[in-house]
């Protein structure tokens, strides 16, 4: 960092190991990391949740879950940001069970999952009725869910092949007061169509334009790019 004319202070590190863990070289953070134990720095819970984050992408999570460990015998307390990070590492490796554990760690501390500790689930889990009883549980504990928490939900469930969850979703987020984007309606939509019912994917794409939002162009509704030429107007092009 000397060489670059980076302050060594405990901020200006936390940033170039983000810089680089961001920037796909997660090693290199994690070296900066261990440099900065070694000059005896005061590391804060944010340079730990980057450097846990930078070790768990670089050697998996097992090292990421030790790193945890030894912020904690430090007197670090961890935040949401930390648990996330490591349930997050451990879904994708598909290990829920120990994910959920992590879940029921953050309780000790006094801290809450957040929206992003059930994405996490939400993401990598592959049974629809285990991720639709995660979503309720949310709803439950009073976690508000975000439109792109609804989003991700309507497409798994959409790609499934399962529109009751589909629709449990929309309820939802149409009780929670929030009006769905464009994302939500043509996830919506491709789930319907997927099923083949034309005629009610219809209703939303028309509800969506009455609305100002920007359907997709699809064949099975007859819907094409604007401004794009039908095939009989490019022939009317070049004899006219």
């Amino acid at each position: 960092m000397d060489s670059r004319g980076v302050a060594k202070d405990l901020h200006s590190y936390s940033i170039y190991m983000d810089a680089l863990a961001k920037s796909g070289k997660p090693w290199k953070a994690f070296k900066v990391f261990k440099e900065m134990k070694q000059k005896g720095m005061a590391i804060d819970v944010v340079a730990y949740n980057t450097a846990i984050h930078s070790v768990g992408l670089a050697q998996g999570v097992d090292f990421a879950i030790r790193l945890y460990r030894q912020m904690v015998d430090a007197g670090c307390k961890p935040n949401a940001s930390t648990f996330n990070t490591i349930v997050k590492l451990l879904c994708k490796e598909g290990r829920f069970k120990e994910g959920y554990a992590f879940v029921q760690q953050m309780h000790k501390f006094g801290i809450e999952p957040n929206v992003l500790t059930y994405h996490c689930f939400f993401q990598y889990l592959s049974r629809p009725q285990e991720v639709l009883g995660l979503f309720e549980k949310m709803l439950e504990r009073g976690c508000w869910p975000r439109m792109d928490t609804y989003v991700m939900l309507i497409k798994r469930f959409g790609r499934w092949g399962f529109l009751r969850p589909v629709f449990i979703v929309w309820k939802a987020m149409e009780e929670q007061g929030l009006s769905p984007d464009a994302f939500a309606y043509n996830s919506l939509i491709d789930a319907l169509l997927q099923k083949g019912m034309v005629d009610l994917a219809r209703k939303y794409d028309e509800e969506m334009l009455s609305k100002g939002l920007s359907p997709k162009p699809r064949k099975e509704l007859g819907t094409k790019i604007p401004g794009a030429e039908s095939d009989s107007d490019n022939a009317l092009s070049g004899v006219l």
